[in-house]
């Protein structure tokens, strides 16, 4: 019987990870689910790879989203609020063909990856956007956390 406690005392040792999440402190992770019919002219311009559209409905993410064709019947979309500021008047970030801005700072996000371009080399902790799951079906794409 001990021994099959210290096995199991191992076992859950092991099992238990030390490992933190990288979680934004900037960003709430807002639970929405948001469908797109892309035979709609509103979101359309999705037919074709790399394109991209911003989606602004209240309720879709923090201050919206930004979804882009990357091909293949594959899409990313990402949360429009930057990343590296609490949401306030210039947080909501800018359109850019496959790029978006944030006007606090003209910090450029690539929506392909949601990676910061133009990362500061000053040591301090930056982040990339937050990108939300996708799911595409018929001519329908969901957006969902």
């Amino acid at each position: 019987m001990n021994r099959i406690c210290g096995i199991f005392l191992v076992i859950l040792a092991f099992g238990c990870s030390n490992d933190t999440t990288n979680r934004n402190p900037y960003l709430q992770e807002i639970g929405f689910r948001f469908d797109m019919n892309l035979n709609l002219p509103l979101y359309s311009p999705l037919t074709n790879t790399g394109s991209a559209i911003y989606v602004g409905t209240k309720g879709v993410g923090t201050a919206g989203i930004f979804v882009i064709n990357t091909g293949f019947n594959e899409f990313v979309a990402s949360e429009a609020s930057c990343p590296n500021h609490a949401p306030n008047d210039c947080s909501t970030m800018v359109l850019n063909g496959q790029t978006a801005t944030c006007a606090c700072d003209d910090y450029e996000y690539s929506l392909y990856t949601g990676q910061m371009l133009n990362r500061p080399d000053d040591g301090k902790r930056y982040y990339d956007m937050l990108i939300y799951r996708t799911a595409f079906s018929g001519n329908i794409l969901s957006v969902s956390n």
